[in-house]
């Protein structure tokens, strides 16, 4: 399957495209691409944070930023995705 969408995408074998097969491809797809962009977002605002003079390496103040701002980053999209997710499952109770 080249990048996730091969010709047998969601079919079941008798040339008819399977909804629940194609549903979860796409929630994969959505999920590679969420964690993808939180990764490069967390890259580029730590970088940018504790990099002050890029080089051929991090000295050690440097690495301690890094890992420091990743740690908080993280659980910063952990806290507001646990929220979100809450107030989702809340609104739907409420259907």
């Amino acid at each position: 399957m080249e990048g996730g969408f091969g010709s047998d995408f969601g079919n079941s074998g008798g040339g008819k495209l399977d909804p629940g097969v194609i549903m979860e491809q796409v929630k994969v797809q959505i999920a590679v691409a969420n964690a993808q962009e939180l990764l490069q977002r967390m890259t580029d605002k730590c970088f940018r944070k504790c990099i002050g003079k890029p080089g051929g390496s991090l000295d050690n103040s440097e690495q301690k930023c890094i890992a420091m701002c990743m740690d908080r980053y993280m659980d910063a999209w952990n806290t507001v995705s646990r929220a979100y997710n809450s107030r989702l499952q809340r609104e739907r109770a409420n259907m």
